[in-house]
C-alpha cells in the first residue's frame, strides 16, 4: 500500500509568503522560536508537536487535515482564497448531504426521472422536497435495490457513441471520496451553462479539489472543475436509448 504524500511543510512556506510575512514573523505572531518555523517549511521536523500543528493551522484559518494532506499549489485560487478567509470548504467530499427523496407504499425509495423540462430546473430544486415529489417514477428489472436512483436525459454528442438524447440511469454518492477514478458519472454543478453533464470523471478531489471531466468522443477537450462547484455526484449503472448503434467499420 502506497504512502499517502504529505504537504504541511509546502503548504506552510506557501501560505506564509502569500501574507507577504517572514519566518521571524510569523513565528513572533505565534508565539515560537523562529527556528521551529524554519524547520517545519524546509520538513526537517519529522513529527512536528500537535500543539504547534494546531496553533499553525489556527492561524492561518485552514483544516489541519487540509494543511497535512492536501498540496494548496494545485488547489484553483477562487478555491484558496475562500480557504484563506476561514470557510469551510468540502475538499474530500466527505461531509453529509441531505437528499430529498419518495418512497412506495413498502416504504421502500422510489426511483424518479428528471425529464428534459424538468432538467433546466433541477439545480434549483435538488434539494426541495416538493421539487423532487412532483418528478415521475420508474421501475426496471435488476437495478440495485435500496440505494437512490434516478434517470437523466442527455444531449449532445460528446459522450458518443452513447447517442444524443439518451436518457442515464445512476446512483447517488454521497461519500464523494469514495469515487473511483475514471467513473463515468452524471454531475449536478453549480453554475455554467450547462447544469448536468454526462462524463468520465477523474478524481483529483485529495490532490487539488478538482475533478476532470472526459468525452468518449475525441473531438471535446477535457475540462476541469473544481469540486466546490459541484452540487450532486451520480455514479453510471446503464442507459436507454431509441437508436440502434452503428455498426462496427468493416
Amino acid at each position: 500500500m502506497s504512502k499517502q504524500p504529505l504537504f504541511w511543510a509546502a503548504n506552510l512556506k506557501l501560505l506564509r509568503t502569500r501574507k507577504k510575512i517572514s519566518q521571524q514573523h510569523l513565528a513572533d505572531l505565534l508565539g515560537l522560536n523562529k527556528y521551529k518555523i524554519t524547520a517545519q517549511e524546509s520538513g526537517k521536523t519529522r513529527n512536528p508537536r500537535m500543539e504547534d500543528l494546531v496553533l499553525i493551522a489556527g492561524y492561518f484559518m485552514i483544516d489541519i487535515d487540509i494543511m497535512i494532506k492536501t498540496d494548496l499549489s494545485r488547489i484553483p485560487e477562487a478555491l484558496l482564497l475562500e480557504l484563506e478567509a476561514g470557510k469551510k470548504i468540502d475538499l474530500a467530499g466527505k461531509h453529509l448531504r441531505i437528499l430529498p427523496i419518495t418512497v412506495d407504499d413498502n416504504n421502500e425509495e422510489n426511483m424518479e426521472y428528471v425529464p428534459a423540462r424538468a432538467k433546466a430546473g433541477y439545480r434549483n430544486g435538488f434539494s426541495d422536497p416538493d421539487f423532487i415529489a412532483a418528478l415521475p417514477r420508474f421501475t426496471l428489472p435488476e437495478l440495485p435495490r435500496g440505494k437512490t436512483i434516478r434517470m437523466f436525459p442527455i444531449s449532445g454528442d460528446s459522450m458518443a457513441p452513447i447517442p444524443d438524447g439518451s436518457h442515464i440511469i445512476a446512483q447517488y454518492l454521497e461519500d464523494w471520496s469514495m469515487l473511483k477514478n475514471n467513473m463515468p458519472c452524471i454531475l449536478v454543478l453549480r453554475g455554467g451553462e450547462e447544469d448536468i453533464v454526462f462524463k468520465i470523471v477523474g478524481n483529483h478531489i485529495r490532490q487539488n479539489g478538482t475533478l476532470t471531466l472526459h468525452s468518449l468522443n475525441p473531438n471535446y477537450a477535457t475540462t476541469t472543475v473544481a469540486i466546490e462547484e459541484v452540487l450532486e455526484i451520480w455514479t453510471f449503472i446503464s442507459y436507454m436509448s431509441k437508436q440502434v448503434p452503428e455498426p462496427l467499420a468493416s
